[in-house]
């Protein structure tokens, strides 16, 4: 297959690089605005749908959940198929999800309705592919792939606020016909501004290779949401799932050796280029995830030992910080790693994110809003505008030509999975070490063990192959 080249900006149909980017933005947009904006509508969707907490939880559970267990495969689907109308795909299951769930009556049609948009999962390194296929040089490509993966860190926290606005306005409903409306604009423009585009070899899926892979994937996921219970987690449900889902791995594994057109060969699992990836991804985000979307956000609220700032405002001074720096720095960091390559600005982000978790045990010991802010800000630029780009781009360069799909796809389960991580390794070093009389060491526990996490993420990172390397 005819690549474009890497000056050109317009391709044979006279699509430009600009108009390309803006549909496969407003792609990244449908997606992230059903990942975030609802946070703020949580407890206005159990007060009209008279359910619980718990229930409403659920639902974000599932969501993420499904968007896991797509992204392992629709990538590869997207080699085959073509990745414009894979895509196409998922924007309107998305939008039809949105339907679902603003009609729901009750939790159940909730739920329903957040699996199909969780058909949205894999959409940003599906926006990555494309946009590599039509930017085949280095340099260009890490200076617009960052502005993409930027968005995907929140877009700067406005549709968290204007989901809050939506449905403290007119109803929980209002977020989700919002989403409709961006997710068809999305359609929209995919169909007029991208090109199709496939593999250079197109065999038929693998279809029990996606089965068995994901049955392990899922299985491994739902122990892990146990697991974060702690205290009160099912051990033998976990022993269980655990068992099982290594079975189905296995079987994953023995289907990929004898298929004769695999999912993604066992010669590519075995290479660094995957496995070495996909420890750092899992490794970072275990560090990180939890950290910003639970400790921080608790520390700011806690009254005795925290800064005691309202659940109202809190996001002010963590989140909001957190996805403005790591939006606006995005194209610094791709830029520079046209300059000076993805793995040395990769790993400069962990360093200065394990500068920022450092600082982090001082602001547990010494909380203020100020304090708080510079260590959201820290780590908004390290992660979020740095590192969380550079592994998704890695995701992509490293990939090879007849299976560009399987790696961005692994590579989105290991973001998911090590999220779901996050939140049961930091939680068990904070309290471990949390006393009634004491939470501070807990908070800053926690901080240690990120700390510990990240360092373990750099040294997997040097694990890492060049480019075309193995």
């Amino acid at each position: 297959m005819v690549e474009s080249t890497a000056k050109t900006s317009y391709n044979k149909d006279g699509k430009s690089i600009v108009a390309l980017m803006t549909a496969l933005m407003a792609a990244v947009f449908a997606f992230q605005l059903n990942a975030s904006m609802l946070s703020p509508a949580l407890t206005t969707m159990q007060h009209e749908l008279n359910t619980d907490s718990a229930q409403i939880g659920l639902t974000q559970t599932v969501f993420f959940t499904a968007c896991a267990v797509f992204s392992l495969f629709l990538p590869r689907l997207g080699d085959l198929a073509g990745r414009k109308k894979v895509l196409l795909g998922m924007l309107s299951l998305t939008a039809i999800g949105c339907v679902v769930s603003a009609l729901a009556v009750n939790v159940t049609m909730l739920m329903v309705g957040r699996v199909i948009q969780g058909a949205a999962g894999p959409v940003v390194p599906m926006t990555l592919i494309m946009l590599h296929h039509r930017v085949t040089d280095d340099k260009r490509y890490a200076k617009l792939m960052s502005i993409l993966t930027a968005v995907n860190g929140g877009i700067g926290g406005v549709d968290a606020i204007l989901g809050g606005w939506l449905a403290g306005s007119f109803g929980f409903r209002s977020v989700f016909w919002f989403m409709v409306a961006i997710a068809v604009v999305a359609v929209l423009l995919v169909a007029m501004y991208a090109d199709e585009s496939h593999a250079s070899e197109t065999p038929r899926m693998d279809w029990a290779g996606v089965v068995t892979l994901c049955v392990a994937f899922l299985l491994a996921y739902l122990a892990i949401n146990e697991i974060e219970k702690l205290g009160a987690a099912n051990w033998l449900i976990v022993a269980i799932e655990v068992v099982v889902a290594a079975v189905f791995f296995v079987a994953f594994w023995q289907i990929e050796t004898r298929a004769k057109h695999p999912m993604v060969t066992t010669h590519y699992l075995k290479q660094r280029r995957t496995w070495g990836l996909l420890l750092t991804t899992l490794l970072t985000m275990t560090g990180v995830f939890a950290i910003m979307n639970g400790i921080v956000p608790a520390l700011a609220q806690d009254a005795k030992f925290g800064a005691g700032m309202s659940a109202s405002v809190v996001s002010f001074a963590t989140l909001t910080p957190y996805a403005l720096v790591g939006l606006a720095f995005g194209p610094f960091a791709g830029a520079l790693a046209s300059k000076f390559g993805y793995h040395a600005v990769l790993r400069a982000g962990l360093v200065v994110t394990v500068i920022g978790l450092l600082f982090g045990i001082y602001v547990c010991k010494a909380p203020s809003v100020w304090a708080l802010v510079v260590l959201s800000v820290i780590l908004g630029i390290s992660y979020a505008g740095t590192a969380n780009i550079m592994l998704n781009g890695l995701g992509i360069v490293l990939s090879p030509a007849d299976n560009t799909g399987y790696l961005p796809g692994l590579n989105a389960g290991a973001f998911n999975l090590g999220a779901g991580l996050s939140y049961a390794v930091l939680y068990a070093f904070m309290n471990a070490f949390t006393s009634s009389s004491n939470a501070t060491t807990g908070y800053a526990a926690s901080m240690i063990g990120a700390v510990i996490l990240l360092g373990l993420a750099y040294l997997a990172s040097l694990l890492i192959p060049k480019h075309g390397d193995d």
